[in-house]
């Protein structure tokens, strides 16, 4: 009850910084809109390949941008955790009773329910362009989960690799490195039919691509829910290892300073 407090309190301390800069908040509303409207035009004839499920190129992408939101905003979280190491609020915090795994914890908590909160943004948008979920409102509710388990597993390598680093350029640069290859050795805008043989390979052993075959599952026709149960399981597994990585990483600050 302790850690799930203290959790709770610190998530909620930078929910009100987030609130403070209104234009992350359009940033964060508006971006994966853009990514929407913006990709469903651009290869919205691009079904006509063959093997995405559907006719329609914007009912297959919508579930993968959800994903690929979810994605980027997990690379990006551990800024958060600098800007708190930059002004020595977390030697503040080592200096209360709160718990250590708490600080880590609400960091990846933080990203995950703004992941979720855009997710539905996105399926509502989706929505109104005409895209249907096949599964109803269960699968409303397992493209949001897709979304939450694909940042928060992210979220905690962001987190580690921020308190390894920390220094902001050092983040920027790995977030770029990581970020693009991932999406595209992913089935996120094309069909897994269409790529080369060995970047299904490669796709295969992909968590974003875990989190968009789960997502898109259960949007088109003749879902296995046997598959979506497995790729959530691994992204839940995932986000467990990195999480527990993100705290051994905490315990190396704490003992550097």
């Amino acid at each position: 009850m302790t850690l799930l407090r203290h959790t709770w309190f610190m998530t909620t301390r930078q929910a009100r910084n987030l609130m403070r800069e209104p234009i992350w908040i359009v940033l964060l509303l508006v971006q994966p809109m853009v990514w929407l409207v913006l990709y469903g035009q651009l290869f919205r004839n691009v079904t006509r390949l063959g093997g995405f499920g559907t006719s329609s190129y914007i009912t297959f992408l919508a579930p993968a941008i959800v994903v690929m939101n979810a994605f980027f905003g997990a690379t990006w979280s551990g800024m958060s955790m600098i800007a708190d190491l930059d002004h020595k609020v977390i030697e503040r915090f080592l200096a209360t009773p709160a718990s250590r795994f708490a600080i880590v914890l609400s960091q990846i908590v933080r990203s995950a329910l703004t992941a979720a909160i855009q997710a539905l943004i996105i399926l509502l948008v989706s929505l109104a362009l005409g895209v249907r979920v096949h599964t109803g409102v269960l699968g409303w509710l397992v493209i949001i989960i897709a979304a939450i388990l694909v940042n928060s597993a992210f979220a905690g390598v962001s987190q580690a690799i921020a308190l390894l680093t920390r220094r902001e350029a050092t983040m920027i640069a790995v977030a770029n490195f990581i970020g693009l290859p991932l999406l595209f050795l992913s089935t996120t805008m094309i069909a897994r039919s269409q790529m080369p043989g060995w970047m299904q390979t490669a796709a295969r052993f992909n968590p974003v691509d875990w989190g968009v075959r789960a997502a898109r599952e259960v949007v088109l026709p003749g879902t296995s829910w046997g598959t979506v149960a497995l790729y959530l399981a691994l992204l839940l597994a995932l986000s467990a290892v990195t999480a527990a990585w993100a705290t051994t990483t905490f315990r190396s600050y704490q003992r550097s300073l």
